[in-house]
């Protein structure tokens, strides 16, 4: 039997025994090596083609190795790729401009971008705007149980879901739950050491439950009222992924915080935060940091994303795709109903169907989906993806179902 991670570049005989893993198993032990893609397509080690509904949760939003976005990457490298932020780069100036400009064209107003590695960091730093705008004492802030903010240990506690906390305890204090969607019982959480409400447009880790727009008018009117900061995490659903630019604009919402990562660089690791500059103002020099925010490397890949976004109308594209899937599945045996915009869609399963059990049975068909909880599969391909990809995938979830 060959060892599950022998490929042509690691030969078994430098690997050991069977049960040799390099990896700290936070992840499990992965089920299969990756050796290439394209588009919506991976080969694994053993030559076997996937089609890839999953993008990296979300992240490969222009499909695998995207010939602008990896054509960039590979041309900044030759350039310039990092230096202190003691100093600018023309390549992450012209990404916070053109971050800023969507979130203008979306409502929210103009602002100022903070540049990190991932959308944990990016929550951090959100986190860390929150507090200071409060000040001491004010230092609290609301999130919504089922939410997903990220692992740091920061990020963590502002997750909702306190069975991640539990072996990580004492948590960070400063930060409550509330029931998402429920106004009156987020009014009722909030008191004067609270300052900031953070939420997502759609609860992605949550089981993809969308928020009702009117729920999100009354959290943005409430936060205004109490002058506190209207925050919002989008980390997933941002850059054209559920049909808009971003979730929030779904609601006609106009956010103060709002925390980005994922697909802004397809695959490229990096985050941001962008806050209302007024808001932004309230962080001074040596308030935060990060040695790479804001390289030339991972802020090419930023510009060439949003360019290559507006170039073939990817929020379109994610509209007509996600119309597409639920038309092909909706009404199966087996499927109750799907929640989700765009390509950010939960596919949730009628009876006693095991999602985990679903997924691993389409993972060895060679679909790859996953299960964001017991009941649900998530669907999240390359807004790239392509009619007959669509079919294909949409007819191996019948069968298995079936």
């Amino acid at each position: 039997m060959s060892h599950p991670f022998a490929s042509d570049d690691i030969p078994q005989e430098v690997l050991g025994g069977q049960d040799f893993c390099p990896y700290i198993p936070v992840f499990g032990a992965p089920k299969i090596m990756f050796v290439r893609g394209s588009g919506t397509e991976l080969w694994a080690s053993d030559g076997r083609r996937y089609l890839d509904f999953l993008s990296g949760i979300a992240v490969v939003s222009l499909g695998h190795c995207n010939p602008a976005v990896s054509g960039a990457i590979a041309a900044q490298a030759a350039e310039l790729m990092h230096v202190s932020n003691f100093f600018s780069n023309p390549v992450a100036t012209r990404a916070a401009m053109a971050i800023n400009s969507l979130m203008r064209d979306a409502g929210a107003g103009d602002g100022q971008v903070f540049f990190c590695n991932s959308g944990a960091e990016a929550t951090e730093a959100a986190i860390k705007i929150a507090r200071k705008f409060g000040g001491r004492g004010r230092h609290a802030i609301v999130s919504a149980f089922g939410s997903f903010h990220g692992r740091t240990l920061g990020a963590l506690a502002l997750t909702g879901q306190p069975a991640k906390h539990e072996v990580f305890q004492p948590m960070p204090d400063g930060f409550r739950y509330v029931t998402f969607g429920d106004l009156d019982g987020l009014a009722g959480a909030i008191d004067p050491t609270v300052s900031a409400v953070m939420l997502e447009p759609i609860q992605g880790e949550g089981g993809v439950v969308p928020a009702d727009p009117g729920y999100l008018q009354a959290v943005q009117e409430l936060c205004r009222e109490r002058g506190l900061l209207f925050m919002m995490d989008e980390v997933q659903t941002g850059f054209c992924r559920t049909g808009r630019w971003f979730g929030f604009e779904h609601a006609g919402v106009s956010p103060d915080v709002v925390t980005f990562a994922k697909g802004m660089g397809n695959g490229m690791p990096v985050g941001a935060v962008w806050a209302r500059r007024d808001i932004a103002a309230v962080m001074k020099p040596g308030d935060h940091g990060s040695t790479y925010s804001g390289t030339a490397i991972a802020t090419a890949a930023v510009n060439a994303v949003i360019e290559e976004m507006k170039r073939i109308d990817a929020c379109a594209l994610a509209t007509a795709a996600g119309t597409r899937i639920r038309g092909l599945l909706l009404g199966e045996p087996g499927i109750d109903h799907i929640r989700g915009e765009g390509l950010l869609l939960g596919v949730a399963l009628a009876g006693e169907r095991d999602a985990n059990t679903v997924a691993a049975e389409l993972l060895s068909l060679g679909l790859i989906v996953n299960a964001v909880n017991a009941s649900t599969l998530r669907l999240a391909p390359p807004l790239t993806v392509s009619d007959a990809e669509i079919d294909e995938a949409c007819s191996l979830i019948r069968t298995v179902l079936a």
